[in-house]
C-alpha cells in the first residue's frame, strides 16, 4: 500500500472538500482519503490498480492539480 500527503492550492470550500474526496474515492483501489481544509492537504492511501499518476489526472481533469505538500 502507498501513501501519499499533497497541496490542492484552489480547495478552498467544503464543496470542494467533497468534489476532490469524492473523485478520488472513485478511483479503483483508493484505501482511504483524508483532506485538512485550513492547511489545502490531502491525504491518500491506495493499492493497485489504482497509482499516483492516476490520483493526479483525475484531479487535473477536475481543475484541482495536485501540488507537492
Amino acid at each position: 500500500m502507498e501513501t501519499k500527503t499533497f497541496k490542492v492550492p484552489n480547495m478552498t470550500c467544503n464543496g470542494c472538500v467533497s468534489t476532490v474526496k469524492g473523485e478520488i474515492e472513485q478511483l479503483s483501489g483508493v484505501v482511504n482519503v483524508e483532506v485538512n481544509k485550513p492547511a489545502q492537504l490531502v491525504t491518500v492511501e491506495w493499492e493497485n490498480p489504482a497509482s499516483w499518476n492516476a490520483i493526479q489526472q483525475a484531479l487535473v481533469e477536475i481543475q484541482y492539480p495536485p501540488e507537492e505538500a
